[in-house]
């Protein structure tokens, strides 16, 4: 049979079509390949046949016994039930117990007198030995040679637990790869033989042998190094393809010009640019001045000075002769940009303006909301070149805007912004123009080199000096309501220090459906209270303004105002006319008044990690000291509240972004989905094993440098061709 389609054998064939059904259905498995690939998340441990008057406590134990009796007890007010059975081996005794539904089937089978297998681990209940929720496996007394060769299958073994579904349950899925085990003998090994025998790997079917049917725990280990690695190696390929195909395409170098509106602008900096910056910087120039397009991943913490960086490079193509274009997520967060920029850069940012510098350039605006004379002009300024630099929305995106010579796309916030829109601005250069994402939620080393395995990453982890520490805490609502009332009190003094602060909350609270929803959840809450609706905006600002905060000046800014309405506030809250802004995430990202100080967020545990992080970067951003107060109702050994409490331990945004990688996975690092059953990556964690990433990417990077194609490697361009279905290819092609 033919190596790959026995691999692409359709599960229906081979296990019945209810079966085959349900895997396709709940478990995203379809062939043969697929449910070989399917491993198990973890393994059972029978332990050796040990005599009940041996048990080791905490152990796991295989024992042969005989049921003496058992009794179904009941507890919680008739609510619960509980199966106690007692062994004897003529040695000891020991009691089993079962709970809830897990009390139906042994009741049935293990009666008085039957002889049966039992495994589980030794624990002490009521200083009695027991085993709780055992498995076992009843045997026939009558047959001894059957019974002992039953007993040496099911002692000492090592169980495979699969991912299941209610559908499917663990035993039922290891069936299944049981009959298509066999196949394991066709897979195509995507290793190169020299590379597999220089770091000693298994081959790929003993490999899949091992890691199904484990016999001890160093075949697991074994097979697990073997199936990392070539998960880490076949997406490095992948990368570096890519990396290879994208130095073949054509770009204008963009060298800095001497005397030109870089130096002019670099001449009226007050302050030195950190070291950091300068190395990046930098980095960047020397990307924009090659033949083929720049795509570079710029990191750095909430405040280290990311735009100062971006701003120069958008400078230095303006002085090639090209243009630049920013694309940020909200139409806040592209107006606060347009005016931070036009601020730093004063009459150079006024070209062909009365007043205007003569090495200067025109720097436009544009989002949906602008009026049509405003949108008009600047269009116009766009396709005729007039404006070097263009900070919009997605509204850049829209067919009708054409550039006179794009050279450089900055992405502020890549991870709001879809592959197909970075995709779309890249296609309005005549060649394709030099590509700056920019993020300010840290992400390790490795996962920027995985899930951004087509951009160079360029890390920024100095704060400019001036930066103010932040001080972080939890304020555990439920359980101490005075420490909230004491959250208010230390706004109040923030506020009377001449100081301003936010108040976020994860919902508006004035859509007519939301409320609908609201309600329903009120009711629910009153039956369960951890059921209740999340904070919203408008509710908290008027409780505050009648009680807590009364006689401050309290303003709100949320997704659904009228854009001139939100960029009023936020004008005004910049000013310092208002103390304190009730906010949804919209401030979350590039939102800059140095003179807040303190911020308070409502239900802190509906966040995320990268999003808390980014929230609390808005304040400590003057010479004043930074306050965040994380308010949550969740209980304290929730790990709701374990997340919070690592937030507020530690402003290291890479150290927050690796619990946050850790407890959501990586997603699909090839397509779309960044979360879901359907990963690249079964066997490999981004966070655990760089090492492995690393040095997969090194020899994947030597491999394309010397065939590109792959036309001395027919088995891994087939493998490489099973992982790269259409959508990965697309995705990658415009990634």
């Amino acid at each position: 049979m033919d190596r790959v389609s026995s691999f692409d054998e359709p599960l229906k064939k081979l296990l019945g079509g209810a079966t085959a059904k349900v895997m396709a259905e709940h478990l995203d498995l379809h062939t043969v390949g697929d449910l070989l690939h399917h491993y198990p998340r973890r393994y059972e441990e029978r332990g050796k046949l040990t005599a009940l008057a041996d048990l080791p406590l905490d152990e796991h134990v295989t024992v042969v016994a005989q049921v003496a009796d058992a009794r179904i007890l009941m507890f919680n007010n008739g609510r619960g039930k509980r199966l106690e059975v007692t062994l004897t081996d003529g040695s000891g005794r020991l009691q089993l117990v079962f709970f809830g539904h897990g009390v139906h089937k042994p009741h049935k089978e293990l009666l008085p007198g039957r002889q049966a297998m039992f495994a589980g681990k030794v624990s002490v209940f009521n200083r009695k030995m027991q085993l709780a929720h055992p498995t076992y496996q009843l045997l026939d007394a009558s047959d001894a040679d059957e019974a002992t060769e039953a007993v040496d299958a099911f002692a000492g073994r090592l169980l495979p637990i699969y991912p299941a579904c209610k559908q499917l349950d663990s035993w039922r899925i290891a069936k299944a790869v049981d009959a298509v085990l066999p196949r394991a003998q066709d897979a195509v090994d995507p290793l190169p033989a020299a590379l597999r025998e220089g770091r000693g790997f298994t081959p790929l079917p003993e490999a899949l042998l091992k890691v199904h049917r484990p016999q001890t725990k160093a075949d697991i280990e074994d097979a697990k190094a073997r199936l990392k690695w070539d998960e880490a190696f076949v997406l490095q390929v992948a990368l570096a393809r890519r990396r290879y195909a994208d130095t073949q395409l054509p770009a204008a170098a963009r060298r800095p010009v001497a005397d030109g509106l870089l130096d002019a602008f670099d001449a009226k900096l007050p302050f030195t640019l950190t070291e950091g910056q300068e190395k990046v910087s930098k980095e960047i120039f020397d990307d924009l001045a090659t033949e083929h397009p720049m795509h570079r991943l710029l990191q750095g913490e909430v405040g280290s000075g990311k735009t100062m960086v971006a701003l120069r490079a958008m400078l230095a193509v303006v002085d090639a002769g090209g243009q630049a274009a920013m694309l940020a997520p909200t139409e806040v967060l592209a107006q606060q940009h347009h005016r931070s920029i036009t601020e730093m850069m004063g009459e150079l940012a006024e070209g062909g303006m009365l007043g205007g510098s003569d090495q200067g350039t025109k720097v436009v605006l544009l989002t949906g909301s602008m009026g049509t004379a405003a949108r008009r002009q600047a269009l116009l300024d766009l396709v005729t070149g007039e404006a070097g630099i263009v900070i919009g929305t997605h509204a850049l995106i829209e067919d009708k805007v054409q550039f006179h010579d794009l050279g450089l796309v900055v992405v502020d916030e890549q991870h709001r912004f879809g592959v197909e829109q970075r995709d779309a601005l890249r296609s309005k250069g005549k060649q394709p123009p030099h590509l700056l994402v920019m993020t300010a939620t840290p992400i390790p080393r490795t996962v920027a080199m995985t899930v951004f395995g087509d951009l160079e990453t360029s890390v920024l982890d100095q704060l400019p000096a001036g930066r103010s520490p932040i001080a972080s805490h939890v304020v555990p609502a439920k359980d101490k309501p005075h420490f909230l009332a004491r959250a208010w009190e230390r706004v109040r003094e923030e506020v009377e220090n001449g100081h301003q602060a936010y108040v976020v909350c994860p919902r508006i609270g004035d859509d007519a459906e939301e409320e609908k929803k609201g309600k329903a959840k009120k009711k629910a809450a009153e039956d369960d209270p951890d059921k209740r609706p999340p904070l919203a905006v408008l509710e908290i600002a008027d409780e505050l303004r009648k009680g807590a905060l009364a006689g401050l000046t309290v303003e709100v800014l949320h997704g659904r105002m009228h854009p001139d309405e939100k960029d009023d506030v936020m004008r005004r809250f910049a000013a310092g006319d208002v103390d304190v802004l009730v906010a949804t995430t919209v401030i979350e990202v590039g939102v800059n008044v140095p003179n807040a100080t303190a911020m308070v967020i409502m239900d802190a545990d509906r966040f995320g990690v990268s999003q808390l992080h980014q929230l609390r970067g808005r304040v400590g951003r003057g010479s004043a000291p930074g306050l965040c107060l994380l308010v949550s109702e969740a209980h304290e050994a929730s790990p709701a509240r374990a997340r919070l409490s690592a937030v507020a331990a530690t402003l290291d945004g890479f150290e927050l972004s690796r619990i946050d990688l850790e407890q959501r996975r990586e997603g699909d690092v090839l397509g779309q989905a960044q979360s879901g059953v359907r990963s690249s990556l079964r066997m490999l964690t981004v966070i655990d094993d760089e090492e492995v990433i690393a040095a997969a990417r090194e020899e994947a990077v030597a491999i394309v440098a010397a065939d590109p194609e792959l036309e001395h490697l027919p088995e891994l361009r087939t493998v490489l061709a099973a992982l790269l279905d259409k959508d990965r290819e697309e995705y990658l092609d415009k990634g």
